[in-house]
């Protein structure tokens, strides 16, 4: 997983709209850290940080160290709320962890080794019906991204997660099916080439009936 980022954020003094219009215009971020069996902790942090720490990419699968009144609390951030217009951060919760929880997680699926796969050389297109996958998770073994192997698919071939080897201390959060994650499709010039043959070979066949 990607390694933690570190937050520093105040905690907030006043809640309501217009205390949290009065931050923003000051640069900084209403958010609040919950869970964990503890009340929950309304903070706000540095716009600009925010921002950063969004234009990772990988934001929210992150462990956070938010750094608050000289404590360190170790939180996953679980909704980022934008404006509509300017798509500024106007908001975030954190959930709190401890070090041994579970948590569920989007996490991207990446595809390799795309050369080693006739069907895709062929000239077949990887259709992909999921680009992440829902997993549970120990909250200090959060992969960066899920990798599926393509070599030796051809066209036709279905990925399902029962085929998909997962890290150590994560699991489908998705049990009571075998999902596809993606297929194997022929492009559409082949199709309509075996459309066309297809018809042909009735024609031929309905003449010989005749």
């Amino acid at each position: 997983m990607s390694d933690a980022l570190t937050l520093p954020a105040e905690t907030r003094e006043r809640a309501g709209k217009g205390a949290s219009r009065v931050l923003r215009r000051e640069g900084r971020v209403p958010a609040v850290i919950y869970g964990g069996k503890e009340q929950p902790l309304p903070i706000h942090v540095e716009a600009k940080e925010l921002v950063r720490q969004l234009g990772t990419g990988h934001f929210m699968n992150s462990i956070v160290m938010i750094e608050v009144g000289g404590n360190t609390v170790r939180a996953l951030p679980k909704d980022v709320a934008f404006h509509p217009v300017t798509d500024r951060p106007l908001h975030v919760d954190f959930l709190r962890l401890s070090k041994d929880s579970k948590i569920q997680v989007a996490v991207p699926v990446l595809f390799v080794n795309e050369e080693e796969s006739p069907g895709l050389k062929r000239g077949g297109v990887l259709n992909v019906v999921r680009h992440e996958l829902e997993l549970v998770c120990e909250s200090d073994k959060i992969p960066d991204d899920i990798q599926i192997d393509v070599t030796g698919l051809d066209i036709g071939d279905s990925i399902h997660i029962s085929s998909v080897k997962l890290p150590d201390g994560s699991e489908s959060a998705i049990t009571d099916r075998d999902f596809t994650i993606a297929t194997l499709v022929a492009p559409s010039a082949l199709k309509r080439a075996e459309a066309t043959e297809g018809e042909a070979e009735a024609v031929e066949e309905k003449a010989g009936e005749e």
